[in-house]
């Protein structure tokens, strides 16, 4: 036997790590897919707060998505089956990826599962939403269900039916349903990218308090999205047994939330100026010596902000974005699941964040440390940051 041995490849002539591309993104597009879907049911949560007939919104139960629907028959729910893909490759889809089954096996398909899911005691409908958008072929199914370029009878409807029997012949559901039900019943829902979900839902929550004659400006809503990210995320992460009922965002819990959230975020009657941060101090089970000095914090920072001394008004505005898309990027941490941290460990890394946003001040500029502080404090009094998880 023979063997060559390969000669080391000399140092110089190898990339570094940093500009190397990586040989598996498979866990950044997981990522990617996760955030969508969760941007998908803070939407859900959104509409649900203005629509009467929506009922519930699950998380990763029969399908990523679970939304339940009110009918005109008060004794029978309707429930629509959510599918999100994040992930997918940058083309179009196409008919061949909807009935490509994993490993030639049946029932594997998109198609196929998002069928099989018809075997409840609910009338079922079903969506598909993807970043990219369909062929020709699937063009039918992007519009609204009952529209008139929908009925069985149309050439659309007739070949698109022809090509799913043909690919996955004779599948049926437990209630005995074909591919011409799902057909009719199937909407595919293209959205163009994570940051156009996430505007929409910010759009839709500024409308909905202008319907209910309230005011919320585009940071509070930011605020609130925040949240209800927060509550789709712990809903698909909890267990079916014993936990069931978390996977599932009721419409009356929401509104009821939603109320006491505006009250906190808008009004401030039955809490004085300050009175919020210590509050939120508090369910992190912070003591009250360092309630008392953030309190004087955000003080002092208040009256700089009304009457700035130490620096120029655009240079305070300019501190005040840092702050604040500082703790935004570290509520979302958290809300992640990225920061296994208890409230007082999480108090104590946003003033770390604090400091570093204030030595990186420009060369000779003054220390600003206590004002930093202060407007993260002014900042978690108005409802932008808070040091524990919400919950619905």
């Amino acid at each position: 036997m023979n063997d060559t041995v390969q000669p080391p490849v000399a140092a110089a002539t190898l990339p570094s790590i940093d500009d190397a591309a990586p040989t598996d993104e498979g866990g950044a597009i997981a990522r990617i897919g996760f955030n969508y879907q969760d941007e998908i049911a803070a939407g859900l949560l959104v509409e649900m707060l203005g629509k009467p007939t929506l009922l519930r919104v699950h998380c990763e139960t029969h399908d990523d998505i679970v939304v339940i629907w009110s009918t005109a028959d008060p004794t029978l729910n309707a429930v629509e089956f959510v599918q999100v893909k994040g992930g997918e490759p940058d083309k179009l889809w196409s008919v061949a990826d909807l009935c490509q089954r994993k490993k030639a096996a049946p029932g594997t398909s998109i198609f196929e599962q998002s069928l099989c899911r018809d075997r409840h005691l609910e009338s079922a409908t079903f969506r598909i939403i993807t970043l990219r958008p369909v062929v020709s072929d699937l063009k039918m199914l992007t519009y609204p269900r009952q529209s008139p370029g929908r009925a069985p009878t149309e050439a659309d409807f007739v070949a698109l039916l022809a090509q799913l029997e043909q690919r996955c012949p004779g599948v049926k559901s437990a209630k005995d349903h074909g591919a011409a039900h799902w057909l009719e019943r199937c909407h595919w829902d293209p959205r163009d990218s994570e940051r156009a979900v996430r505007d929409a839902n910010l759009l839709g929550l500024i409308r909905l308090s202008a319907q209910e004659g309230r005011t919320l400006l585009p940071e509070q809503a930011e605020a609130i999205l925040r949240d209800l990210r927060d509550m789709a995320k712990a809903a698909g992460a909890a267990k079916w047994k014993p936990d069931a009922k978390k996977k599932m965002i009721c419409r009356d819990s929401l509104r009821a939330w939603w109320e006491q959230r505006f009250e906190q975020m808008q009004s401030g009657v039955s809490v004085a100026s300050g009175g919020k941060l210590a509050i939120k101090m508090k369910e992190a089970n912070l003591s009250q010596a360092p309630i008392d000095l953030a309190s004087e914090m955000r003080r002092l920072y208040a009256a700089e902000a009304r009457t700035p001394r130490y620096m120029q008004a655009d240079e305070a505005e300019q501190m005040r974005r840092r702050v604040l898309a500082e703790a935004m990027s570290l509520q979302a941490e958290l809300v992640a699941g990225d920061l296994a941290l208890d409230g007082e460990q999480f108090h104590a890394l946003c003033l770390q964040r604090m400091d570093a946003i204030n030595a990186a001040r420009a060369p000779g500029a003054e220390d600003h440390r206590a004002l930093v502080h202060g407007c993260m404090y002014d900042i978690t009094d108005r409802c932008f940051l808070r040091f524990v998880k919400s919950s619905p």
